[in-house]
């Protein structure tokens, strides 16, 4: 199993932490970003530990052997009859989405001793609004991604397939999703990045927010995809797809957005005030859950290699801070603004190389004017001066830190 299955270590790492505790454990990704794959390890766990295996229940709505027990009625019976010794039962209900009113289902499930609960999602919105609030207290999440860049190469060794350090991270940007470990050249690796997005669109935005012109969702897509790594404003963004003969308000690109983030497709980072420690109403930038996507979109556009070696470290910084925002100084930008669960700070500025002295002066200015003492990291892909230390600001090499435990 170890061979075919990336085990992602630090996801298996908060199941069990919450295992058997009196909590709903709830995994919300991407679609196809291996939630699925993480619950059958982490069942191998629980029966390698001694778990009867009539005590591990798993339900996938997506399979149409179980479309009868979309009705909550019908799948709180049929957990009852399952689940019917003192023992714990441990109950993986996955893309619970497609299952009407699932929380008066989950929050039943929760009141039983003898249930330990894992569910997850494939968007954003099944936990929002009065779901969240039925369920505030209740619940863990899991916000999982595709996977990162040491767990890719850690799998090739794993399987003796050896490159240099270089060679994995431009493979790694074709695409992170795990399948694409499995596929034999770049047109099949399009070819499921294609019916991965199409699926996406379709299910997760065009069906939710009923969109009539597709059209137009794709062009709002397409726009975001491209302008990566910028400061967006939606008037600006409104004119630009106007000017490209888009018919289409402020109110819908809005809502187009909304969606595009709830797919989980694309993830929104706010600007902070540094200074006022405080977030900035006006503007934010967007980053894509997957290069691969954006390349499939924006075959041409290959011209912003900085700003994808960004969004590299963004979901990066996702996987190891609470809270990952755009910094903003009285005079500039900072890249990054990363906050863990201590409410501890680490700033980060990224730039493709800083081997010239005015490119070095520029990337390093907008650090060098915050005035309090938390790690600040100035990170490029050079190989020359890469652990270089600028009066307490760190150089490192991003594929270095990339591989980083």
């Amino acid at each position: 199993m170890n061979a075919k299955y990336v085990k992602r270590k630090s996801y298996l790492n908060f199941l069990q932490r919450h295992k058997d505790k009196p909590i709903i454990k709830v995994v919300s990704g991407v679609r196809r970003s291996g939630k699925s794959t993480l619950f059958l390890l982490f069942k191998q766990e629980l029966i390698d530990s001694g778990v009867p295996e009539n005590h591990i229940i798993s339900v996938n709505f997506e399979n149409m052997a179980f479309d009868e027990l979309r009705d909550p009625q019908k799948l709180y019976r049929y957990l009852k009859k399952m689940t019917t010794e003192e023992s714990m039962y441990y109950i993986f209900l996955d893309e619970i989405q497609h299952v009407q009113e699932f929380e008066r289902v989950v929050d039943s499930l929760f009141l039983e001793n003898n249930v330990d609960l894992y569910i997850t999602g494939s968007n954003a919105y099944f936990l929002s609004g009065e779901i969240a609030t039925l369920l505030s207290g209740r619940y863990v999440e899991l916000a999982m991604l595709p996977l990162s860049f040491q767990e890719y190469v850690n799998w090739h060794k794993q399987n003796d397939r050896y490159k240099t350090d270089e060679a994995f991270f431009n493979d790694y940007l074709k695409s992170s999703f795990p399948y694409a470990l499995f596929t034999d050249n770049d047109q099949e690796l399009l070819e499921y990045l294609q019916g991965l997005y199409s699926t996406v669109v379709l299910n997760d935005i065009i069906t939710r927010l009923s969109v009539q012109d597709v059209q137009v969702l794709e062009k709002v897509l397409a726009t975001l995809f491209s302008t990566i790594g910028s400061l967006v404003n939606t008037n600006k963004l409104t004119n630009t797809l106007k000017s490209a003969g888009a018919a289409i308000s402020n109110k819908t690109v809005e809502k187009y957005i909304a969606g595009i983030l709830d797919s989980l497709i694309m993830y929104r980072a706010e600007r902070y005030d540094i200074h006022g420690r405080q977030l900035l109403n006006s503007q934010e930038k967007y980053y894509v859950v997957d290069i691969g996507l954006r390349q499939l979109i924006l075959r041409d556009h290959r011209e912003d290699f900085g700003h994808i070696v960004e969004n590299i470290v963004y979901l990066e910084l996702l996987r190891r801070y609470q809270k990952v925002y755009v910094g903003k100084t009285k005079k500039y930008e900072v890249d990054f603004v990363a906050i863990n669960d201590q409410q501890e700070i680490t700033y980060y500025q990224v730039a493709l190389t800083a081997l010239d002295e005015q490119v070095l002066t520029r990337e390093l200015r907008s650090l060098q004017s915050i005035d309090d003492q938390y790690p600040k990291y100035l990170l490029t892909l050079d190989q020359l001066n890469k652990t270089a230390n600028y009066d307490g600001i760190k150089k490192m090499n991003v594929i270095d830190w990339l591989l980083q435990a």
